[in-house]
């Protein structure tokens, strides 16, 4: 199964890295490994998670206070956001078609 980010999802995941990258030198990079890692189970069981809306799901990182957002089409999973966990949690609502 393949995957694809939403443009804004993929800016959050860019952002959100930079941001730990400021924080602690490499740390950005262990955030991304993380939300990869993340990515990789979601491909392997897409349905392990509770339904946030239809066809919707979110998969929580083991170390960092982020979900991903994402959703299953035919043979392809999009990530709809890379979320901050204490954002406000439907912002992403509008990216979903």
């Amino acid at each position: 199964m393949n995957y694809s980010f939403h443009p804004l999802a993929e800016k959050e995941l860019n952002d959100a890295t930079a941001y730990y990258n400021e924080c602690q030198d490499g740390l950005g990079i262990e955030f991304t490994k993380e939300v990869y890692k993340a990515i990789q189970i979601i491909l392997q069981f897409p349905q392990a998670w509770s339904p946030l809306s239809k066809n919707t799901r979110r998969c929580i990182t083991n170390r960092f206070p982020y979900g991903i957002i994402y959703q299953e089409k035919k043979d392809e999973i999009i990530i709809i956001a890379v979320m901050q966990l204490n954002k406000k949690p439907n912002y992403w609502h509008d990216r979903i078609k």
